[in-house]
């Protein structure tokens, strides 16, 4: 009997595996709603890590970047008094700084210093006027206070009233004092970020270098990178041995140096610096040893200078500079040390060839965070240190809570916030090219 198996075994297309022909079938009728199922799963992914770390990014906005964009925007913001005096400052406006300026502006500062007299809001004008200038405040409420006994101010043309101002106080007559008025005109100003590296404008509008007797804060910049490389230099001398210790004792050992490395971090801030200033005052135990051992006949002085800042902050500071050189020594072989001595290096070339260039992301890394954190120190030298030992955070301090000058102490915060964020870059373009190096 002839039995004809075409049907059954079918062309070469019909003879696939059953699973291909299931997977062309799902391509050919649910293809399209398959991808709209893949596309909704992304979709889901990608809210589900949105929502996930909108918490952290909305804590990080409020408290870091709204703050730091405050802290620039005061320091140019420069509108209070051109809302106090907006006649007087849209009157300067035209003066191109020669001589002085015309006498509708004369007019315009009577009709200003009487309306804001009445509204109680000179004071906020005369302030601003006087970071300028010394003794603008003073000449502001004297001349507003004697416009006001003369009382017949309303009925004088703009050339008495010239007469009547420079009469009430020469300064008047001079042009460096409608020369603050215009640089106080707003609404934005370079004036605090010059004054924060002792620069200035005359009254020709020029950028000249401040006066010598208030040129400080310079010499406060160049003294805080100072204190803060010294820092920085001597915590990276005294943890690199110790994070190497840490790395290649036994784990026992290295348990227990490590808990002594974590120590100070369950110590307030506070209560460590106040230590040092026990510690190291003339009769404290420092100088109470170095007494009884002969090395001095008289106390010496360790405490309220550099000297003491720099116990202080490197006490503080060395744990930042040992955990990241510690986790990157972790992670190199003692192999490659072996290898390089069976090579024939000596062990001290085997560790400068081999072993030092594989630690030097910790060194970086260590140096950075360091300095970085040095850099905005402020309880550390406030306490231990001296008039001529204070960093620039000091001043930023000073500024808004002493003399509440927001101006002043934003444009300082952002000289320090620039400078940081310039060493940064540099830092990052170093490490760059010697990784490409290395690579």
């Amino acid at each position: 009997m002839t039995v004809d198996l075409t049907l059954h075994t079918g062309s070469p297309l019909e003879r696939q595996s059953p699973g291909a022909a299931l997977s062309r079938g799902a391509m050919g009728e649910s293809g399209p709603s398959l991808m709209r199922r893949l596309v909704r799963t992304e979709r889901h992914r990608k809210i589900t890590a949105l929502l996930l770390i909108a918490p952290l990014a909305t804590f990080l906005l409020f408290t870091f970047l709204l703050p730091i964009a405050g802290m620039l925007w005061r320091s140019v913001d420069d509108r209070d008094v051109a809302r106090i005096m907006p006649q007087t400052t849209a009157a300067i406006g035209s003066w191109d700084g020669r001589g002085l300026p015309g006498e509708h502006t004369f007019a315009a500062l009577a009709a200003d210093l009487a309306t804001a007299s009445q509204a109680r809001t000179l004071d906020l004008a005369a302030k601003r006027l006087n970071y300028d200038v010394n003794g603008f405040r003073t000449l502001l409420a004297t001349t507003a206070r004697k416009l006001a006994q003369l009382g017949a101010t309303a009925g004088l043309n703009e050339a008495d009233l010239k007469e009547t101002l420079i009469r009430i106080n020469p300064r008047w007559g001079e042009p460096n004092t409608w020369a603050a008025i215009r640089r106080a005109s707003g609404p934005v100003t370079a004036f605090y970020l010059l004054s924060a590296i002792d620069l200035k404008r005359d009254a020709s509008n020029r950028i000249i270098a401040a006066p010598k007797t208030v040129a400080i804060y310079r010499e406060v910049l160049a003294r805080t990178f100072t204190i803060s490389l010294v820092v920085t230099l001597a915590c990276l001398t005294l943890g690199f041995p110790l994070a190497y210790l840490l790395a290649t004792a036994r784990p026992n050992v290295a348990n227990l140096l490590m808990i002594l490395v974590l120590l100070p971090f369950w110590t307030s801030l506070l209560v460590r610096t106040m230590a040092w200033i026990v510690l190291l005052q003339n009769q404290g135990v420092v100088n109470g040893a170095l007494l009884d051992l002969g090395l001095i006949d008289h106390p010496v002085r360790l405490i309220f200078n550099r000297f003491g800042v720099y116990v202080a902050m490197i006490h503080v500071l060395l744990p930042f500079m040992i955990l990241p050189i510690y986790s990157v020594m972790q992670t190199i072989s003692p192999a490659y040390m072996r290898a390089g001595l069976s090579l024939g290096a000596p062990p001290r070339v085997a560790f400068a060839r081999v072993y030092l260039p594989l630690t030097m992301p910790g060194v970086g890394a260590g140096c950075l965070l360091v300095f970085i954190l040095a850099l905005g120190y402020y309880i550390t030298p406030a306490l231990v240190g001296g008039a001529a030992d204070q960093m620039i955070s000091y001043f930023i301090a000073f500024y808004t809570t002493d003399t509440v000058n927001w101006g002043m102490a934003s444009a300082l915060g952002a000289v320090l916030l620039t400078s940081t964020l310039l060493l940064y870059g540099v830092y990052q373009r170093l490490v760059g090219a010697d990784g490409m190096r290395l690579g």
